[in-house]
């Protein structure tokens, strides 16, 4: 799925997170967006995704401008898109099963016990997690709780994964698991992926390339190591970690 965000505003109690942000994610590419916390990433993720709805912009998914759909005529778009939420955002009362088979049965209510079960087992699979489905959210660490968010998206066969912060909360060790898991995904499925992160390690680990929110805007953006060499003194700022300099005096 090929994505074009154009000169996008999103306004929340009067004030603009979003302020004319622009980004372009070719098919199959992953593409990471990084800003301090509070930057308006998950906002732009969420847009993006169909779940807020900017004042003003275009938001094109291979084409087809999803700011100026309908909630009924934007429904079958967000099928096409697969979310994996900050902390997993699991159901707690749900099974491991129920979470994962939570999505397929919302957009396919004919679908039988024995498809929905090799739904589940597959996608768990790919995840490197087999034989949990019986457990639940509480008694899974927390990476394992990320790859089963991961699974639940992933089992809806989207076209466009979009993350957020995917290894927030998680040892080094665990967040370098997941990066290995959404690098390999992308080359295995061949799907589109937006990874919203502050943490730097990650973004440069995983990205096709990488862009930067700032005050509202994207204000840089190419390949990892044309990030790690900008000139920019707000990227070099937040790449170098830090504390004086343009983002804080301009905080």
């Amino acid at each position: 799925m090929v994505v074009q965000v154009e000169d996008i505003t999103y306004i929340a109690s009067g004030r603009e997170v979003l302020s004319g942000a622009s980004l372009e994610v070719r098919d199959g590419q992953l593409l990471s967006v990084m800003g301090m916390s509070g930057s308006g990433k998950s906002t732009l993720l969420k847009c993006i995704a169909g779940l807020l709805k900017p004042a003003a912009g275009r938001i094109m998914l291979d084409g087809t401008d999803i700011v100026r759909l309908s909630e009924r005529k934007l429904t079958p778009v967000r099928r096409q898109i697969g979310m994996v939420f900050q902390y997993a955002a699991l159901f707690d009362s749900m099974t491991v099963y129920e979470n994962v088979a939570f999505g397929v049965r919302r957009q396919n209510r004919h679908i039988t016990k024995q498809e929905l079960d090799a739904v589940v087992a597959e996608n768990l699979r790919i995840v490197g997690l087999r034989g949990v489905e019986h457990m639940l959210p509480s008694q899974l660490s927390g990476g394992m709780q990320k790859r089963v968010g991961l699974a639940r998206a992933l089992a809806t066969k989207p076209k466009l994964l979009l993350f957020d912060e995917p290894t927030s909360g998680l040892d080094p060790i665990t967040a370098g698991v997941i990066d290995d898991l959404i690098v390999r995904l992308k080359k295995e499925l061949g799907v589109t992926s937006i990874v919203v992160s502050h943490n730097l390690s990650s973004v440069f680990r995983i990205s096709d390339r990488v862009a930067m929110l700032h005050g509202g805007r994207i204000v840089a953006s190419g390949s990892p190591e044309e990030i790690r060499q900008s000139p920019d003194p707000v990227v070099r700022q937040f790449v170098e970690g830090r504390a004086s300099g343009p983002i804080s005096s301009m905080a």
